[in-house]
């Protein structure tokens, strides 16, 4: 099975050697995103709500270039420095995903890349 790399303008470029995502046959494997602004490659704000509509704005634009939308994920990995703003992500989340969620994690973890309060990865499928 050929691997296809996706990437989309309207989401940051890559910090690292990674792709914004990989399609593998009908599978999306999308690589974590910190609420990094694509224009500017700076931090949206130091706001977690805020750091959260950015890493999900993100999020769509690579789906959207694999094809797909918000709705296609299947899976989501969040990873925060504080699970104390679990809530707060939850809420951010219903504001771009409805019925039926996806399967997710929540993590709290010592950091993340440009010190952010969030990251989110995901894995979408497309219909064939």
């Amino acid at each position: 099975m050929a691997k296809q790399v996706i990437f989309s303008e309207n989401a940051p470029a890559a910090i690292g050697p990674y792709s914004q995502a990989v399609r593998a046959g009908n599978t999306v494997y999308l690589s974590g995103q910190i609420p990094l602004v694509p224009a500017t490659m700076e931090i949206v704000s130091d706001d977690v709500a805020e750091q959260t509509k950015q890493v999900f704005t993100n999020l769509q634009a690579v789906c959207e270039a694999a094809g797909g939308s918000l709705k296609d994920i299947v899976k989501l990995n969040i990873y925060m420095t504080d699970l104390g703003n679990f809530a707060t992500v939850n809420e951010v989340m219903t504001q771009f995903f409805e019925q039926p969620y996806p399967a997710r994690a929540a993590l709290g973890v010592r950091a993340l890349p440009k010190d952010v309060a969030v990251e989110i990865e995901g894995v979408m499928v497309l219909e064939d």
